[in-house]
């Protein structure tokens, strides 16, 4: 009888000490499932696109350009594309100015008698900043540092275009705006005889992100 007793509890030991390493095991794989299921965003440098459209003329027509190159300093990553952005530095030569003019005397112009009057502008460089639903952009010019809030539209959930509006008497730069309307007087004067640069200035970026 005692014999019979301890066959049945250590039956009972190694039909417990199974179940208990197959629960283990389920609960192991039941972790790494929910780990490979969390998709993380980070941002696709160099498929960035940031352009600008200035304006002349007392009409206010617009003249666009873009910037060939832009250097991230610093990236992170998020759930969401949203999430990612937040906190990344970029840095833009100016020296990568580019507004397809087929005469080629508008580039080396805005250089000169735009950029070439403000401080510090080899480069213009800012952050990225999410709260919520709403995003902006640190942005450093002629020495200054000033928020341009931004507009959004998300083309799934992947790629992001952002638009929004600096005014170039925030960052003190009316000197430069005042010198590139004289450097271009004659192409800035419009159907009722007056010259005119305007300080607004609208800005674009297109991002992608991969997961």
């Amino acid at each position: 009888m005692k014999k019979i007793t301890i066959t049945f509890v250590s039956a009972l030991l190694i039909v417990f000490a199974s179940c208990k390493e197959t629960k283990k095991g389920e609960e192991s794989t039941s972790v790494d499932a929910s780990t490979e299921a969390v998709e993380t965003f980070s941002l696709v440098q160099d498929s960035t696109k940031v352009s600008f459209t200035a304006y002349k003329t007392t009409e206010k027509l617009p003249v666009g350009g873009m910037f060939k190159k832009i250097n991230f300093t610093k990236t992170n990553s998020g759930a969401t594309a949203m999430e990612a952005l937040n906190g990344t530095e970029f840095s833009i030569p100016v020296s990568s100015l580019f507004t397809n003019d087929p005469t080629g005397t508008r580039d080396p112009k805005l250089l000169e008698f735009f950029f070439g009057v403000m401080k510090d502008t080899e480069l213009i460089s800012g952050v990225f900043k999410v709260e919520g639903d709403k995003s902006s952009i640190d942005v450093s010019l002629n020495g200054e540092i000033q928020n341009i809030p931004l507009a959004y539209e998300m083309n799934g959930d992947d790629r992001i275009t952002f638009t929004g509006t600096m005014d170039l008497a925030n960052w003190n730069a009316m000197d430069a705006v005042a010198s590139i309307n004289k450097a271009c007087e004659v192409l800035h004067t419009g159907k009722d005889g007056v010259s005119k640069t305007w300080s607004e200035v609208a800005v674009k970026a297109e991002v992608l992100f991969t997961k």
